[in-house]
């Protein structure tokens, strides 16, 4: 008996060790890092990436609508990097449109890569990087299959988003639209958004499931979600927008993702 209640014994230490164990290693929900960027952990999961042309006016290279699977939890930004954080990391504010938690813009996609190595040396880690496109698009819907991460009505879209018919020719202060179901800002407007794939028209008929990470090479680099300036059709969860990587646009920003390791 005193060797049953020794072995019950041990199994509850483990098992409580265990616990703890799991309790510790659990990220945050949401932290904020050393510039003030706001993050929110977003869980690994599948979806259906692209667009069904039964229910949407999507655009060619949005098909064949096709199942992906995020293997890895990741953080990424609750809202669009700011001028504000911009300014902390390279000393300096290209914007057109300037405000302080106005979305920066008029960056290109090498001018972000060199904000993300100096962010990596501040803080001592390789952690920051754009979202993929796959990533991108799977936290935009937050769990949803509709045009937008609200739904399929285009008259709706105003309450989440800053775009052509409401926006007046500007950018306007990160997050005062309401975020999807993950507690996302801005996913559909304000500006649109650099991720890290190469752009490929047809690459969604031969992407992997897991983690796709778009063409080894290209010409254009993609960017996702709708802004001031674009139309609501264009500010679908699918549309997927390609601009040549060297281009400093004033409605084009980004959004700071982070891997756990």
């Amino acid at each position: 008996m005193k060797s049953k209640a020794w072995i019950a014994l041990l199994l509850m230490l483990v098992l409580s060790l265990c616990n703890t164990m799991a309790a510790v290693a659990a990220p945050d929900a949401q932290f904020t890092n050393s510039i003030g960027v706001e993050f929110v952990l977003i869980p690994s999961g599948s979806f259906m990436m692209g667009s069904d042309p039964n229910f949407e006016e999507g655009q060619q290279d949005e098909r064949p609508l096709h199942k992906v699977s995020i293997s890895r939890p990741f953080y990424l930004g609750k809202y669009e990097v700011t001028q504000a954080q911009w300014v902390a990391v390279m000393g300096n504010n290209p914007s057109r449109f300037k405000g302080r938690n106005h979305p920066v813009e008029r960056v290109s996609w090498h001018d972000v890569q060199d904000f993300i190595r100096r962010l990596n040396a501040q803080e001592g880690h390789e952690r920051y990087r754009l979202p993929t496109e796959a990533e991108w698009e799977y936290a935009a819907r937050a769990g949803t299959n509709t045009s937008y991460c609200l739904g399929d009505d285009k008259q709706a879209l105003s309450r989440h988003a800053w775009y052509y018919d409401n926006a007046r020719d500007t950018t306007r202060p990160v997050g005062q639209k309401q975020p999807n179901a993950w507690g996302l800002y801005d996913v559909h407007g304000n500006v649109r958004e650099w991720v890290q794939d190469w752009y490929g028209e047809t690459y969604y008929a031969n992407s992997p499931e897991i983690d796709p990470k778009g063409p080894p090479s290209g010409k254009y680099r993609v960017d996702r979600g709708g802004s001031w300036g674009f139309n609501a059709v264009f500010c679908r969860s699918a549309f997927r927008g390609n601009v040549i990587p060297d281009s400093q646009l004033g409605y084009l920003g980004f959004r700071l993702a982070l891997s756990l390791e």
